[in-house]
């Protein structure tokens, strides 16, 4: 009787054990936090982006990070300099495929005063270009506004393209 009071005792330690451990898994939870957090992202040893957010979530093992609050992002070509912001209220950002996606009230304003906005926005590091298949409104140097239905150009907002243009354009005459 007494061998089988101890092999009980043995058991019942084992699930309090076990349950205890299960109470503190970290599964779903970030490897680390940061408040007001900056980042820099290069290519090939170049600075392409610094990015700050009010929070930031790593997670190591999926290769991710959660940028959830006021997101700013600066980015520059390939001599370093300044070239374009972008605003959201959140960004995704996929480290193995150096991969951003900017979510929320996506603002980018480029140094030449074009301004593009949308609700989603990736930015492909490797490739240099952003894109979007969501409603764009793109304003040009010359202030003219053009709307339309996804977009792509390379980070500088140069070389651009609306997918599908709406809306109604209206040309001068002068006689």
């Amino acid at each position: 009787m007494r061998k089988i009071l101890i092999f009980l005792g043995f058991i019942i330690g084992c699930e309090v054990s076990e349950v205890k451990r299960l109470g503190e898994s970290r599964e779903g939870r970030p490897d680390a936090e940061s408040w007001d957090a900056i980042i820099t992202l290069t290519n090939q040893g170049i600075k392409r982006a610094v990015i700050r957010a009010g929070h930031l979530e790593k997670y190591n093992e999926r290769q991710y990070i959660l940028l959830n609050e006021k997101v700013d992002a600066d980015f520059f070509n390939d001599e370093e300099v300044y070239t374009t912001n972008l605003k959201s209220q959140i960004a995704e950002i996929d480290e193995e495929k150096d991969f951003l996606i900017a979510i929320g009230d996506v603002i980018v304003l480029s140094d030449s005063g074009v301004t593009l906005f949308t609700d989603t926005l990736s930015w492909d590091n490797h490739r240099e270009k952003v894109y979007t298949d969501d409603r764009v409104i793109f304003i040009t140097e010359e202030q003219d506004t053009l709307y339309g239905i996804g977009f792509e150009s390379d980070v500088e907002l140069d070389n651009w393209k609306i997918l599908k243009p709406t809306g109604v354009f209206h040309e001068d005459k002068k006689n």
